[in-house]
């Protein structure tokens, strides 16, 4: 936290405008909020960043890379901002389930979004938990163009 009482997010330049396609995309498609929409966008980006649920993007790429992580999704994954957000997508569940990641996504592309999804993902470290109730996302920019998926969970176990 910085001496302002601000937390010190990663990069603003990215992150500000990034929370809001976040917090819009997951507005329009799902009808909820995941934060309190209130004060300006660098406090909804802090305010994202600090929450205790996980929150995690990635981008269109054909092998998307994940492009956002608040701190307890880098928490859980137990990685740095810089790592994690050159992370694969795909390397966040185990080989074997992979297959079952790619066809859960490929729904969310068809219908927007979807809930109650659970699974096994795991992290930097090879530990491996069990993600449960998530809502995975489409995120489009203001002109409508997709710009990645995100995901969104408050519970977890280990595996």
């Amino acid at each position: 936290m910085s001496v302002s009482g601000r937390i010190e997010l990663p990069d603003p330049t990215i992150i500000i405008p990034w929370t809001q396609i976040l917090l819009d995309s997951h507005a329009r498609l799902t009808g909820g909020e995941l934060i309190a929409r209130s004060g300006d966008a660098l406090e909804e980006a802090e305010r994202l960043f600090r929450s205790p649920f996980v929150v995690a993007s990635h981008d269109t790429a054909v092998e998307p890379v994940l492009n956002y992580g608040n701190r307890a999704a880098l928490d859980l994954w137990e990685l740095p901002w810089e790592r994690f957000v050159r992370t694969p997508s795909q390397a966040t569940a185990e080989t074997d389930r992979q297959e079952e990641r790619r066809r859960v996504l490929e729904q969310v592309g068809r219908l927007g979004y979807i809930t109650g999804y659970f699974g096994v993902r795991v992290s930097a470290t090879g530990r491996r938990f069990r993600i449960h109730d998530v809502t995975i996302w489409d995120l489009t920019d203001t002109d409508g163009w997709p710009v990645g998926q995100a995901a969104t969970f408050r519970h977890w176990t280990d595996e």
